[in-house]
């Protein structure tokens, strides 16, 4: 799994609008986010526009996001959907979709929790291995 977070700026005077079409999102663009790849979606607004968008896709591979974003690209509800969103963002070059700044991920609980865990089982057993061999000899 991949997550990705990314950021856009919904224009200011627009952010009612952007908040009541994200209150009833079609369903059948929820479908194809859902078919396309697009896990665990949210996004998250600050009041001056910052938007921050999070997802999951079922790759670990660096080039997921584009293939999601292809698979979604290829969809005529994501086509009329990001035409008629397209007007909420400021300096936006391109869909919404695919003209966001992605984020950087540099901490994630789990993984680092994991990570301890599995370090720490290892030198118990380590440890656990040298004393019965030592008592043995």
């Amino acid at each position: 799994m991949r997550r990705v977070c990314f950021q856009l700026k919904v224009r200011p005077d627009r952010i009612d609008e952007y908040k009541r079409r994200h209150a009833a999102v079609w369903p059948e663009m929820l479908e194809a986010l859902y078919a396309a790849g697009w896990h665990n979606y949210s996004l998250f607004l600050r009041p001056d526009g910052l938007l921050i968008g999070y997802l999951e896709t079922d790759s670990v591979e660096a080039d997921e996001l584009k293939d999601v974003q292809a698979r979604m690209a290829a969809t005529d509800v994501n086509r009329r959907w990001q035409a008629e969103m397209a007007e909420l963002f400021e300096d936006l070059d391109g869909a919404p979709d695919e003209g966001f700044l992605e984020l950087e991920e540099i901490f994630n609980l789990e993984d680092q929790l994991a990570a301890s865990r599995h370090a720490a089982q290892t030198a118990q057993t380590t440890a656990y291995e040298t004393r019965t061999h030592e008592e043995s000899n």
